[in-house]
């Protein structure tokens, strides 16, 4: 089966910046699965694999544009101390959910300041290249409830019986206002 819309693909990769510094990959540990065609990848790795097949083996470098895209100024913002209410020893690198106009966004403290946090919501590879080597291990066509809910099911249910960070591939909506993964909404 060739990997197109509605598949759950199931691969393994390994993740370079441009310098060639390894940032992650799951060869040795557990794959990565998703629904291709639902957007739960970075567009440009989306496109590389499409038509691929199971034991297709690959590098792709993406480009800013089809990685997670330049960084955006408007998503870096000075944030009142006291907005930090409850939270001690803030530090650059914490990560926190902050409410936005368009709901909850994930940023990240680069700096604080004697009143104020300087707080950043690009993905923390924004206006990066990325390189990927990447090893195709099964393609699958997705279930109906896979496809309504945009993003592949582990044995045992929605996301299976691990809700941790990896439950949905560390991406997409899990939920999308249902009962999928217990109700706990984004992951």
């Amino acid at each position: 089966m060739i990997i197109d819309a509605k598949t759950v693909v199931t691969l393994h990769y390994r993740l370079h910046n441009a310098a060639g510094e390894l940032i992650e990959e799951s060869f040795g540990g557990a794959p990565m699965e998703y629904l291709h065609g639902a957007h739960n990848l970075i567009p440009g790795l989306e496109a590389e694999l499409q038509g691929k097949q199971a034991g297709a083996a690959f590098k792709a470098d993406i480009d800013v544009e089809n990685a997670y895209g330049p960084v955006q100024s408007g998503l870096i913002q000075e944030v009142p101390l006291a907005s930090f209410e409850g939270v001690e020893d803030i530090t650059p690198g914490m990560r926190f959910m902050a409410q936005t106009d368009e709901g909850p966004r994930p940023v990240t403290v680069t700096e604080v300041k004697d009143d104020s946090v300087i707080v950043d919501g690009n993905h923390p590879m924004a206006g990066q290249a990325l390189s990927f080597e990447v090893e195709v291990v099964e393609v699958r066509e997705a279930t109906d409830e896979e496809i309504q809910h945009g993003h592949p099911h582990q044995e045992g249910g929605c996301c299976g019986h691990d809700h941790g960070d990896d439950c949905c591939g560390g991406k997409g909506d899990c939920g999308k206002g249902d009962d999928c993964c217990g109700g706990h909404g984004h992951h």
